[in-house]
């Protein structure tokens, strides 16, 4: 049960530093292209109120 436990704090401790990393990159910008493809994917912004008014037209 020991191994077990540490094997799993290990995947914690790894998922936690990848987290670290991704959110500095986002957060100092040091991928522009990434940005970019957030964009563009629709990620960044809100697009809520459109979604409702295509419904709107739709009824």
């Amino acid at each position: 049960m020991k191994k077990i436990e540490r094997i799993i704090m290990k995947i914690i401790i790894i998922q936690f530093a990848f987290l670290a990393v991704s959110q500095m990159i986002h957060h100092w910008d040091l991928f522009p292209k990434l940005y970019e493809l957030a964009e563009y994917e629709g990620v960044s912004k809100s697009n809520f109120t459109k979604i409702l008014e295509t419904f709107e037209q739709n009824n």
